[in-house]
């Protein structure tokens, strides 16, 4: 028999599973059972504004209005981004913004399309 993980939010033993998803029926937060895989593992783990997961590849939107750094130009709330790879580090997204070109954002300025 498998052991179920414990509720990230309210450290709950009585989780269970249900499809894709692990359940919490103490604070009902539900989680994917690919991000609870990635906890074991070494795996860098992102959310967005939202608390969302973010991968490599995934759409993003802005946020906020960002000026960008040694430039004269804004990226505006609700540009599109598409994350090009994460990393580690206080800008962990890496991505490329049409008009602008590579650059890197914080994870706390982007929400998951």
């Amino acid at each position: 028999m498998s052991t179920l993980p414990t509720c990230p939010k309210c450290n709950s033993e009585y989780t269970y599973e249900d499809g894709e998803l692990f359940i919490c029926p103490e604070c009902a937060h539900e989680w994917p059972k690919a991000a609870a895989e990635a906890a074991g593992d070494d795996v860098l783990i992102v959310r967005d504004a939202n608390g969302n997961l973010l991968a490599d590849g995934d759409f993003v939107t802005l946020i906020k209005d960002l000026k960008v750094k040694g430039s004269s130009s804004t990226l505006k709330v609700g540009t599109k981004v598409k994350i090009n790879r994460l990393v580690d580090g206080d800008h962990d997204i890496d991505c490329k913004i049409d008009g602008i070109g590579a650059m890197m954002l914080k994870s706390e300025f982007v929400k998951k399309v």
